[in-house]
C-alpha cells in the first residue's frame, strides 16, 4: 500500500518554483543512482532570488558563503514535518517530476534497445559470413551510433544497409541511383553523405578490400568494385594496347589509343591482362608511344592526373588478373602526390621515378626548368626523391624525359604477351 498523498498544491508553492528548480534537479539525480538523499548540495553562483527561495524553504538563512549550501536533509524534515509531503524528498521529487527511473536500469534498457538495433547485422554475418567482421566491426567502433545517435533511428537504418549488402556485389553492374531505387524505394537513398551511404560504403569497402580514401573519385572507385555505378560515362581511363575484351583486341590491333568508361569497366572487363603495364601521368607520353611504334608499343594506361574511378577500376582488374606495373609521372609536388594516391591503391616499381632519374633530368634539362612550386610532398617508393626536388627546387614534367621513356616502351605489343 502506498502511504499518504503528497500535498501537491502546498509542494509546488514549497518546492516546484524555478528558484528551487536546481535543488529538485540534485535530488532526482541522486535518486537516480541510487544514492541516499543526505548532505549537502551546492549551487556556485546563486542568484539573490534563489537565495531567497532557500531560505523561505529552510525558515532561516542557508549559510552566507558565496555558494548557495543546502542540506537534503533538513528539507526531507521541513516536507515529513509540514505534512506536505510525509513520505519525505524522494515521494516529493516524484510528484514534481514524475517516477524516476534508476540509472543501471536506464543503461539497461537502452543496451537491450541497441541490441535490438543491431540484430540485422548478427543475421547478415550468419548468412553472409564475408560481412562478419564487418558487421562486429561497426558496433565496436561506434559507427553506427555516430551516424543514428539513438536506437530508434539505428535499427531502420541497419535494416536498409543490411538490405542493400546482402546484394552485394551486383553483377552485372547497374546504376547506383536505379538500383537505390529497386531495393530501397528511392533514388536517392544511397546519396553522398547520407547516414546510410557512409554505412553501406563501408560495408561495401569491407567487401571488396577497396583502401581508405577521400573524394567523389575514391567514391565512385568503391561503389564500382561492387558493381554499382555512379557517374558511369564520365569517368574513364586512356590506354594504349591492352587486350581482352573484343573492343580492346581491335584498338590494340590497330595500336591505337583507347578511351574505356567506368560503365564499361564494370559492365564487360578485360578477362585478360599483360604481364607488365606501363602507367604514365600524361596524355603526350600515351600519344607519343603510339605515333612511334603502334601495334607495337607495350600496354600503357594513362591517369591523366589523380586517377579517376574508371583507372582504379581498370588497375585493380588488372592487379586482379596478375599484372605488374611500372609507373612514372611529372617530378613535381603535384606528381608525387598523384603517385602516392595510385600506390595506395596498386602496387607499382617506379619507371625512371627515382630521386636518380630526378636528378640526371635535372641535369640533362639545363637551364629552362620552372621552379617547384606548392606544398611539398612525399615520395614512400623512394625516399630520397622528395628530398631531391626540395634541394634542386625545380619541376620536371613528363614530356620533357620522352625521350628516355619511349626507349623503354617498344617490343610487347603482341597478344601473346597476355595471360589469363
Amino acid at each position: 500500500m502506498s502511504g499518504p498523498p503528497v500535498d501537491e498544491a502546498r509542494l509546488r508553492r514549497l518546492l516546484g518554483g524555478a528558484d528551487l528548480a536546481w535543488l529538485v534537479e540534485r535530488a532526482r539525480r541522486r535518486i537516480e543512482r541510487g544514492q541516499p538523499l543526505t548532505g549537502a548540495v551546492s549551487l556556485a553562483t546563486p542568484s539573490p532570488a534563489e537565495r531567497a527561495a532557500a531560505e523561505r524553504l529552510l525558515g532561516r538563512a542557508p549559510g552566507a558563503g558565496r555558494a548557495l549550501t543546502v542540506r537534503l536533509d533538513a528539507v526531507d524534515a521541513v516536507l515529513v514535518r509540514s505534512g506536505i509531503s510525509p513520505e519525505g524528498l524522494e515521494a516529493a521529487v516524484t510528484a514534481l517530476t514524475g517516477p524516476v527511473v534508476p540509472a543501471d536500469e536506464i543503461r539497461g534498457i537502452e543496451a537491450r534497445a541497441w541490441a535490438e538495433a543491431y540484430a540485422p547485422l548478427a543475421l547478415l554475418a550468419e548468412d553472409r559470413p564475408e560481412h562478419a567482421a564487418w558487421a562486429l566491426r561497426v558496433r565496436d567502433d561506434g559507427l553506427v551510433r555516430r551516424l543514428a545517435r539513438t536506437p530508434a533511428t539505428a535499427r531502420p537504418l541497419v535494416e536498409q544497409a543490411v538490405r542493400v549488402l546482402r546484394e552485394l556485389p551486383v553483377e552485372p553492374a547497374r546504376s547506383l541511383s536505379v538500383y537505390a531505387a529497386d531495393v530501397l524505394g528511392s533514388a536517392h537513398a544511397l546519396d553522398d553523405g547520407t547516414p546510410l551511404a557512409t554505412l553501406v560504403l563501408s560495408g561495401a569497402r569491407a567487401l571488396t578490400g577497396h583502401p581508405e580514401g577521400t573524394g567523389a573519385a575514391w567514391r565512385r572507385a568503391a561503389w564500382a568494385l561492387a558493381g554499382l555505378l555512379r557517374d558511369d560515362v564520365s569517368s574513364t581511363v586512356l590506354t594504349l594496347n591492352l587486350r581482352g575484351t573484343p573492343a580492346l583486341d581491335w584498338m590494340a590491333s590497330a595500336g591505337e589509343p583507347c578511351v574505356l568508361t567506368l560503365r564499361q569497366l564494370a559492365r564487360r572487363p578485360p578477362l585478360t591482362a599483360p604481364p607488365v603495364v606501363h602507367i604514365c601521368e600524361n596524355p603526350a607520353v600515351l600519344s607519343a608511344a603510339a605515333d612511334t611504334y603502334g601495334p607495337d608499343a607495350r600496354p600503357m594506361v594513362c591517369v591523366q592526373g589523380q586517377p579517376s574511378a574508371a583507372a582504379l577500376t581498370l588497375l585493380a582488374r588488372l592487379h586482379q588478373l596478375g599484372t605488374a606495373f611500372r609507373y612514372h609521372g611529372d617530378f613535381d609536388w603535384g606528381g608525387l602526390r598523384i603517385a602516392a594516391t595510385l600506390l595506395s591503391h596498386v602496387p607499382w616499381q617506379p619507371w625512371r621515378y627515382s630521386a636518380d632519374d630526378y636528378r640526371e633530368a635535372v641535369a640533362a634539362a639545363g637551364p629552362d626548368l620552372r621552379p617547384l612550386d606548392g606544398k611539398p610532398a612525399l615520395s614512400p617508393w623512394d625516399p630520397a626523391l622528395a628530398r631531391a626536388l626540395a634541394e634542386h627546387g625545380l619541376r620536371v614534367e613528363e614530356e620533357a624525359v620522352m625521350g628516355g621513356l619511349l626507349k623503354d616502351l617498344t617490343g610487347c605489343g603482341s597478344p601473346e604477351g597476355a595471360h589469363a
